[in-house]
């Protein structure tokens, strides 16, 4: 899912012992060996067939990133990314892959990258799913649209700091009521659903300003209709892991058209439009900004960012400590209830370095956007750990994050959950930790791309695993269930 762009307020920053460090430049290739980028892209059609059964099918896509670092013995190299389905569209997977921390930092310099259209790849879905505009997502630095937007999305969440942490907990106390409920009367409870409402009301309240109680039928069911619509967008980039070859056949072939959601979205828009009137005009009036770049904007950040973003993220961080039997949940929970106070907040959640260091370690090992792209703006030389190698002005550039943060160079015992990595002078891994389109120690602007609300999204996290805590002694589950629960005495 692509990452969460949203603004944030000077009370949302990192603490005070965290590096305060711009993205990094791309290095230099002084002494290091010019090479040509290895690999190719087979014959038309053929190629890119052959890669995408690959990537989705034989080997999935982590082995096969793996699999050509072994094969040309170099963590930058040409191959084919899906989708590719040649007989319906003019998508071209052909990428230069970028799986080391060196390389795949380039993808952060506007000078040498255009971001224009590349959210996921070479393929775009139809601005129908927008309100037929290219919202900020999809446009480049460079674009005259892309700033104001930029500005407006982080000002919406510098204004919502002081209801954040107060919408975020009564949300979340509803959710574990309904969980708990749910566990009382059987083994387990799944709570993707309950999660999902939880987020969907705290995101529309502390984005747009809108209550979702206010629609019944928006209340009831809101989290459902981004759901489709977000899935119709990236389904034919994403495996499922449904029976194959039927998965490629029905779900990898073609893009999705946006009539089969467009009821969904257009409830979505009033609601927008009627419950998020001072949002609406703040944008309008402070931003520069029509009534529908306003609305459409919102609900991207809302429904693709924060919501899809979220979804896919919190159950793995549920999982990742529900289901630990090494002692980390009594370390949790004792930093939650010691430093939180009397009420938890944001300010409060700062303090507490080892659960910031799970929400980090979590990101490095899962991050929710799995791919970044990047199209060279001109020819320009990109360096690796170990060469340089020449690149032409229009490539696409494609960095697995899942890889790039596991590079050895960088991180010890790179393929082990580490809770304590990111605290003391492991801070400084902050540079490298990438899942925001840029370093957790960067710097978001309308002048770049990077996640605006990275620091809230941590924080957020954060808050949610510290309210656990601070709720139950212990809890038990999975990535789709909680199986148990111990009230805190």
């Amino acid at each position: 899912m692509p990452s969460f762009r949203m603004g944030m307020s000077p009370a949302m920053s990192l603490p005070p012992s965290s590096p305060s460090v711009v993205a990094p430049s791309p290095p230099s290739s002084i002494d290091l060996p010019v090479r040509p980028v290895p690999g190719s892209y087979g014959w038309p059609l053929l190629g890119p067939f052959s890669d995408r059964l690959d990537y989705f099918w034989f080997q999935k896509p982590e082995a096969f990133f793996r699999k050509r670092i072994e094969k040309y013995k170099s963590t930058v190299f040409r191959t084919n990314v899906p989708p590719s389905f040649p007989f319906f569209t003019n998508v071209n997977p052909s990428v230069v892959a970028l799986l080391d921390c060196k390389s795949f930092a380039h993808l952060f310099d506007v000078d040498l990258i255009d971001k224009k259209n590349v959210l996921i790849g070479d393929f775009m879905p139809s601005v129908a799913f927008t309100g037929n505009m290219r919202v900020g997502v999809y446009q480049d630095t460079s674009e005259p649209q892309h700033p104001k937007v930029k500005k407006f999305i982080m000002d919406v969440l510098k204004r919502s700091s002081g209801i954040w942490a107060t919408e975020l907990a009564s949300n979340l106390d509803v959710m574990w009521d309904d969980i708990e409920s749910t566990v009382s009367k059987s083994s387990s409870a799944g709570y993707i659903f309950p999660l999902q409402r939880c987020l969907f009301a705290f995101l529309c309240k502390v984005l747009a300003g809108a209550d979702a109680s206010c629609d019944p039928d928006i209340a009831k069911s809101g989290h459902a209709m981004l759901d489709r619509w977000l899935a119709l967008q990236i389904l034919p980039t994403v495996p499922i892991g449904v029976l194959q070859p039927l998965e490629e056949i029905f779900l990898h072939s073609f893009a999705y058209p946006f009539f089969l959601v467009s009821g969904d979205y257009n409830k979505l828009y009033q609601f927008i439009k009627k419950e998020g009137k001072e949002v609406i005009t703040r944008g309008e009036t402070e931003f520069g900004l029509s009534q529908d770049e306003v609305i459409h904007n919102l609900l991207f950040v809302l429904g693709f960012n924060a919501f899809g973003g979220f979804s896919v993220f919190l159950p793995g961080l549920i999982d990742t400590i529900a289901s630990d039997e090494t002692g980390l949940e009594e370390k949790l929970r004792t930093e939650a209830r010691e430093k939180g106070g009397p009420t938890l907040s944001l300010d409060s959640v700062k303090e507490m370095h080892l659960i910031q260091s799970v929400v980090y370690e979590t990101l490095r090992l899962n991050p929710p956007v799995p791919l970044q792209y990047g199209r060279a703006r001109k020819d320009f030389r990109l360096c690796s750990h170990d060469s340089a190698f020449e690149i032409k002005k229009g490539e696409l550039l494609c960095g697995y994050q899942k890889l790039v943060m596991r590079d050895p160079v960088v991180f010890d015992d790179p393929e082990s959950f580490r809770p304590d990595r990111f605290t003391g002078g492991g801070v400084q891994l902050l540079d490298y930790l990438y899942w925001s389109n840029g370093p957790q120690s960067g710097s978001p602007s309308e002048s770049n791309k990077q996640c605006a609300g990275k620091d809230v999204v941590t924080l957020t996290a954060s808050f949610i695993v510290a309210h656990m805590f601070r709720r139950y002694d212990s809890i038990k589950g999975n990535a789709t269930s909680i199986t148990a629960v111990q009230k805190a005495k």
